[in-house]
């Protein structure tokens, strides 16, 4: 079984308008719903090997917080520029080379692709948090998916049961 954490970016400031898109760090309300999510990934789902995160700043800082939160010791981490912004059908190849030797895999991220690439991964699982994440995939929100498949390279659309929709404003 192959576990994938899809973990938007929590929410970002726009105080600074000379900042590129790439460069906008986390405002207040986003650095504590990324601890509020790490906490409870670590209470509840702590098992990560690999972290493939973004390189836009937003999402750097999202991942630390998380990482730290968690409790857990920092998995390997690759940060990529190719994850920014870069279409749900990239972000899914990405996912298939990852290494079989990781069982569980975070991926730190940005929407649309994210909500995009989590729907359409997405076959079973509970109802509500079906339709939660149908609905929308807020900054800091976490879908943890797991697959019966023992290669990232087979992951297939529709195959993945949804565990969890971590949401910040529902553990605050």
């Amino acid at each position: 079984m192959k576990t994938l954490f899809l973990l938007r970016h929590a929410k970002s400031s726009w105080d600074d308008p000379s900042l590129g898109d790439h460069d906008r760090p986390l405002n207040a309300r986003g650095e504590k719903a990324a601890t509020l999510v790490g906490s409870y990934l670590g209470k509840h789902h702590a098992h990560i090997d690999l972290v493939l995160c973004s390189t836009a700043v937003r999402a750097v800082e999202t991942r630390k917080r998380v990482m730290t939160a968690m409790g857990v010791p920092y998995p390997p981490v690759e940060h990529e520029r190719g994850l920014y912004l870069c279409g749900a059908r990239t972000l899914l190849e990405r996912l298939r080379d990852v290494p079989d030797s990781a069982t569980g895999l975070m991926l730190v991220a940005h929407n649309p692709d994210l909500h995009e690439l989590a729907n359409a991964l997405t076959g079973s699982g509970d109802h509500g948090l079906r339709q939660d994440l149908a609905d929308k995939f807020p900054t800091g929100a976490c879908a943890v998916l797991v697959f019966e498949t023992l290669h990232w390279a087979d992951l297939e659309l529709g195959a993945g049961r949804l565990a969890d929709f971590v949401q910040p404003r529902k553990l605050s």
